[in-house]
């Protein structure tokens, strides 16, 4: 793992399937939890995919704002951060996702009990 991986706390591999989920599946919070745990189920317990999912939206919302105001530029990726003039997102979020951090909370203890 790189230095800058740990000081994000994902790995380059992660923060792409993230990136992948959110722009182009359209994923949410609990979306991506479920899809990640389609993916990870068989290397991560549910409670760790849950903290990794909770913790990538959580600096998302911190950030997202930012994104309206980057020039643009070359991504490699099929998704990027730069906000196109006619993306009409919202760019402002709760950081706490209080609805969906506790939807996912309840599908890990369902996950775990069963």
């Amino acid at each position: 793992m790189q230095t800058d991986e740990v000081d994000m706390g994902m790995t380059y591999e992660e923060l792409s399937v993230y990136g992948r989920l959110r722009k182009i599946a359209r994923c949410g919070p609990v979306a991506m939890f479920l899809r990640c745990m389609d993916m990870w189920h068989d290397r991560l317990a549910p409670s760790v995919v849950a903290a990794k999912v909770k913790h990538f939206f959580t600096h998302y919302a911190i950030n997202r704002h930012k994104t309206t105001v980057l020039t643009p530029s070359y991504h490699a990726e099929s998704y990027s951060p730069d906000d196109n003039r006619f993306d009409h997102r919202q760019f402002l979020y709760n950081i706490r996702w209080p609805w969906q951090y506790r939807r996912i909370d309840e599908l890990v203890k369902e996950m775990e009990t069963s």
